[in-house]
């Protein structure tokens, strides 16, 4: 049985990356696409390579911008009638120390990563609540789980959302509303070349831990098997992920290891 067949989804960050996989692998299984981020050029010629491309939505967005959501919403509900997804992916990540981080990048970042994406679940959760049923696939990060250097402001933002999901699933399990936590680790994409650096520039740098990485097709893989299965948190990477554990089970042992790691 195919999960995502002629389901409604809504990606955020579809652009590049994590997120313009999920439309794709979507599509292939025959699922309704409503693709947004800020480049709408870029969306549009995403949406003209997916299966059955008459069947998407373009959605330009930006969410630094709160305001709108609201219309974007109403857009999708009066082309589609409903929803049944939301995979929330859209975010920013940041190359700097915490000391040469103006406090603007770090608001910015906050804005984006936290603000932005639980703003716009306020105005997915009522449709979800009201039809009993829903999914919120929420991309976090193994920085979400520990902390690491150069990305104080981007682990923030990424702890502040298990938090506040961690809530959310447990409130809405009366509504038979879903929550999933994506927490990638090292994945191929360009997310270091647009992370922010301390004075709010681009860093424009492929990493070496994004170079190395596990690619975007596998972890998107992934990604849908653990929504399929409605995991409330999967850890995707590859031996990255195992930094998680050792935080767990043996704290000392993780901040002799860790402080060894390469930033970059």
């Amino acid at each position: 049985m195919n999960y995502f067949k002629n389901k409604i989804i809504w990606v955020t960050g579809a652009s590049s990356g994590i997120g313009e996989e999920i439309c794709h692998q979507l599509a292939n299984q025959d699922a309704i696409v409503i693709l947004s981020a800020r480049n709408s050029e870029k969306l549009t010629q995403i949406k003209y390579d997916l299966k059955n491309k008459e069947n998407h939505l373009v959605l330009p967005m930006d969410l630094e911008k709160p305001e709108t959501f609201e219309s974007a919403f109403n857009l999708i509900i009066s082309t589609y009638g409903k929803l049944d997804m939301l995979f929330n992916n859209g975010g920013v990540s940041q190359r700097a120390e915490s000391s040469e981080t103006s406090i603007e990048v770090e608001r910015r970042i906050m804005e984006i990563n936290y603000f932005g994406n639980i703003a716009l679940t306020k105005i997915v959760l009522p449709h979800f609540q009201k039809n009993k049923s829903g999914h919120l696939i929420i991309t976090s990060s193994i920085a979400g789980k520990f902390g690491f250097y150069l990305r104080s402001s981007y682990s923030a933002s990424k702890h502040a959302l298990h938090g506040y999901y961690e809530c959310v699933a447990l409130e809405n399990i009366k509504n038979n509303i879903s929550v999933t936590l994506l927490c990638p680790g090292k994945i191929n994409t360009f997310i270091s070349k647009n992370a922010l650096r301390g004075d709010g520039e681009k860093h424009r740098v492929m990493d070496h831990n994004q170079e190395t990485g596990m690619s975007v097709k596998e972890c998107v893989e992934e990604i849908l098997d653990a929504v399929s299965k409605k995991k409330r948190e999967v850890l995707i990477g590859n031996k990255e992920i195992l930094a998680v554990y050792l935080k767990r089970f043996f704290p000392n042992l993780f901040w002799k290891v860790i402080q060894k790691q390469k930033a970059t």
